[in-house]
């Protein structure tokens, strides 16, 4: 019994003494990892100013406008401005822009006369409402348009010879997409259509009255602020 006694004692000496060595050891558990936030979310929301440039083409919507000034087509040159507001995926906005263009034709439409015509400035105020995929965003667009359009005639036969120039008042609409390849930097390619009013032009027997429409393909680069 006293020798069952004593090595009961023994095994909890040498227990104690393990778990004490045990415990002066380094422990084997990994250091937990730092906690890093995470990234703020992308957001379209502010103001954005910008420069684009392209390329238009169009012509005229009657037919007398058709045979006397025919088709136009030149490039644009110009700048943008504008504010988006972001709510979950959803981007609307609110845009101007103005482009010098050399959107222009000569034709010559009957013996004895030849007209010249030319779009040289068009400018747009217009609503956007898009669909954003972090810094993709693809939108759709509307509202004025306005241009300076430029008509001249010179009809040796009816001894006619007159220019006109007028701003012209209309609509644009259009599509596109954007993305932002830094926090303030963006790049977009769009499509414009837009519809100019009526005008009268010269006088008998080379009277028209005709609007003008284009269709304007460009690529912008804005600076989100």
């Amino acid at each position: 019994m006293k020798k069952i006694i004593c090595g009961l004692a023994a095994i909890a000496a040498a227990s104690l003494a393990s778990s004490a060595f045990a415990s002066d050891l380094p422990s084997r558990r990994a250091a937990p990892a730092p906690y890093l936030s995470p990234a703020p979310a992308f957001s379209w929301t502010g103001f954005y100013a910008g420069i684009n440039g392209g390329y238009g083409f169009g012509s005229f919507d009657t037919s007398r406008g058709k045979k006397f000034l025919g088709s136009v087509n030149g490039g644009v040159l110009g700048g943008t401005v504008g504010y988006n507001y972001q709510f979950n995926q959803f981007v609307a906005g609110l845009e101007g822009d103005f482009d010098y263009a050399s959107i222009d034709n000569t034709k010559r439409p009957f013996v004895g006369a030849t007209t010249k015509s030319k779009l040289s400035s068009i400018g747009t105020i217009r609503g956007r409402l898009g669909f954003a995929a972090d810094r993709a965003l693809v939108y759709v667009t509307g509202g004025y348009a306005g241009g300076q359009v430029k008509a001249r005639i010179s009809d040796s036969v009816n001894n006619v010879f007159q220019s006109r120039s007028d701003f012209r008042s209309g609509y644009a609409l259009g599509a596109g997409i954007e993305y932002a390849f830094t926090n303030n930097i963006s790049a977009k390619a769009e499509y414009i259509y837009t519809s100019l009013s009526s005008r009268k032009y010269f006088s008998a027997p080379d009277n028209i009255d005709t609007g003008l429409h284009t269709s304007i393909v460009r690529a912008g680069l804005n600076y989100r602020f």
